[in-house]
């Protein structure tokens, strides 16, 4: 396979989930993807195709996330680059599989911290992105029993891999994720 195209990764992401939630998380984090792509001069559309199937075969083989997923995307031969990229967000989760380019330190980072910023947003009167500064986001991320599925270990080592400050990196994930507020119903 070439370059794979937006329209058969989307495909693809909906034939593996149909969860509602799943796909607005796929859905900003490639939003936050193509941000962090564009603010660096990086590939728009690979950064945010990996971003859209990062979690591919979540909903189907939780048990085998990340494994399956390098299955499904071998057998649809996407380019080993974008597989490593999508493999890597799980790095000491459920694979060992270690981020090594900037992108997959960016998809590694913000994986998560799309899930806080959500979880932060929808307890705003105004339930949305648009009017969220990092500082709110940054007072749930203190907050362990706030959104506690989100692991802030990773987060933190994410930050580190980047050479970005927590703030920043929360600064522009809501700017990106404010990029698709309406596909994301934030």
């Amino acid at each position: 396979m070439e370059q794979p195209t937006r329209e058969s990764a989307l495909q693809l992401l909906k034939e593996y989930n149909k969860s509602d939630a799943l796909l607005k998380h796929a859905y900003a984090v490639e939003g936050v993807m193509k941000h962090f792509a564009l603010k660096f001069n990086e590939d728009i559309m690979k950064w945010g195709i990996i971003g859209l199937i990062h979690d591919l075969d979540y909903e189907m083989y939780p048990a085998e996330h990340c494994v399956k997923t390098e299955e499904i995307m071998k057998e649809h031969h996407y380019p080993q680059e974008y597989i490593h990229a999508v493999i890597s967000h799980g790095y000491g989760l459920c694979v060992d599989v270690e981020p090594v380019l900037f992108m997959e330190k960016v998809l590694y980072t913000i994986d998560e911290l799309t899930g806080l910023i959500a979880a932060t947003a929808l307890m705003r009167p105004s339930r949305s992105v648009n009017d969220l500064e990092a500082k709110s986001v940054i007072k749930k991320f203190k907050q362990s029993s706030f959104a506690a599925g989100v692991n802030r270990e990773v987060i933190i080592k994410g930050c580190e891999m980047i050479d970005m400050d927590l703030n920043d990196v929360i600064t522009e994930c809501i700017t990106g994720m404010r990029k698709v507020a309406d596909i994301i119903g934030l």
